[in-house]
């Protein structure tokens, strides 16, 4: 009998996962399987329990990612699905052929997946400060992403695209034009200037947001 558990909420798989291992595994010995096996392991745990018919759990895991692995589990879930001995399979994102596959020969299949975040987009609150000549929400928000862990290099590419988007969309000439291409020459410069007089960007990055007008 072939259980399938899937899911990106990883913790949650194996907790629900080692819950009904744990229910019907009672006096059976526990065969696992992974990616860092070889084949012969995989081969080897697919054969039964051997001359004495020990009872067993056979756990695989993460080995529909390994290729060679792969080939010996498709050709074996028959064999799998009408096995007395109940066969555990963990995948944690699966591509979707691999899933449909597998559940196909499924007697149980269970998913968690965490629930998905929402797409942080503060760090591009900073070019908008910037466009804007805002220094006190450029100042805040660059010490925000900071304290969040952002990297100097990731908020200087993104000060630098706010530039650059500045640039392309402004008139030739016009006051915008000229101050779009200040920044763009200033944070061009940046990070040379600061290797140059050995400073790090963050603080090189902390004296640009000041002197933004």
């Amino acid at each position: 009998m072939l259980y399938f558990y899937t899911g990106t909420d990883t913790k949650k798989v194996r907790e629900e996962m080692d819950k009904e291992v744990a229910r019907i595994s009672k006096n059976a010995r526990m065969i696992r399987i992974t990616d860092a096996n070889t084949v012969a392991d995989l081969q080897a745990s697919l054969q039964g329990g051997g001359l004495f018919g020990e009872k067993r759990v056979v756990i695989l895991e993460g080995v529909a990612l390994n290729e060679e692995m792969q080939v010996v589990l498709f050709q074996s879930l028959e064999m799998i699905q009408k096995s007395a001995e109940p066969f555990f399979i963990f995948e944690a994102s699966p591509l979707a052929d691999i899933r449909k596959r597998i559940e196909k020969y499924a007697a149980n299949a269970k998913r968690y997946d965490a629930p998905k975040k929402e797409k942080d987009n503060s760090v591009f609150a900073l070019a908008n400060a910037m466009r804007r000549a805002d220094k006190k929400a450029l100042w805040v928000g660059y010490q925000k992403e900071l304290a969040k862990g952002g990297a100097p290099e990731a908020i200087h590419g993104v000060l630098f695209w706010g530039a650059k988007d500045m640039l392309l969309k402004s008139r030739e000439g016009t006051a915008e034009n000229l101050r779009a291409k200040k920044l763009v020459a200033e944070l061009a410069e940046l990070p040379h200037e600061a290797r140059r007089n050995y400073f790090d960007l963050e603080y090189a990055l902390e004296r640009f947001v000041l002197s933004v007008a």
